[in-house]
């Protein structure tokens, strides 16, 4: 039971800091852009709280199995489908955002009226691109084995051995 706790441990902290990479990169963004009209922009706390709900959501995905029933699918398949699910929940959660930023019903429906369609649609865009890579890293993981995703990038000097006829019977499952 514990190991498998600190195996999610760990899985949610990857996950969690390669989202708030992305969502740091683009409060960044804004900030720059935004201290060129002298207006003052730090959210980075908010995008590391907005990461971590993310990399939860994302990991209760993949408790509920998104993607599982494309397996034997090339797998471009499962990453786009995930890519697609997930940049909606982004959206969502953005609505959600602005619902809770407006402090109830009424005023979460006016914040959301002054919350750009572009500005929720840049965000979207971005997750998205962020998405396709870590999801298509998550089916090489899935592909290669348990622990071997790690090995070929973080052990010294060893060379993983997967053969490809191990590829394809994994992918088949």
């Amino acid at each position: 039971m514990w190991s498998r706790l600190v195996v999610e441990m760990k899985k949610f902290a990857v996950i969690g800091s390669f989202l708030f990479f992305f969502l740091g990169a683009f409060a960044t963004y804004r900030r720059l852009i935004l201290a060129q009209y002298q207006v003052d922009y730090f959210m980075y706390g908010y995008s590391l709280v907005e990461s971590l709900i993310l990399a939860k959501v994302i990991m209760l995905g993949d408790m509920l199995h998104f993607g599982d029933r494309f397996r034997g699918k090339p797998h471009i398949v499962p990453v786009l489908y995930r890519t697609v699910v997930f940049s909606l929940l982004v959206l969502v959660f953005t609505m959600l955002e602005a619902m809770v930023r407006g402090l109830g019903l009424t005023g979460g429906v006016a914040e959301l009226r002054h919350t750009t369609h572009a500005a929720m649609a840049a965000k979207m865009l971005v997750m998205f691109i962020a998405f396709v890579p870590m999801f298509a890293i998550w089916e090489i993981a899935n592909v290669v084995g348990p622990g071997k995703l790690f090995e070929m990038f973080f052990e010294r000097g060893e060379r993983v051995d997967v053969q490809l006829a191990e590829q394809t019977s994994v992918a088949g499952r």
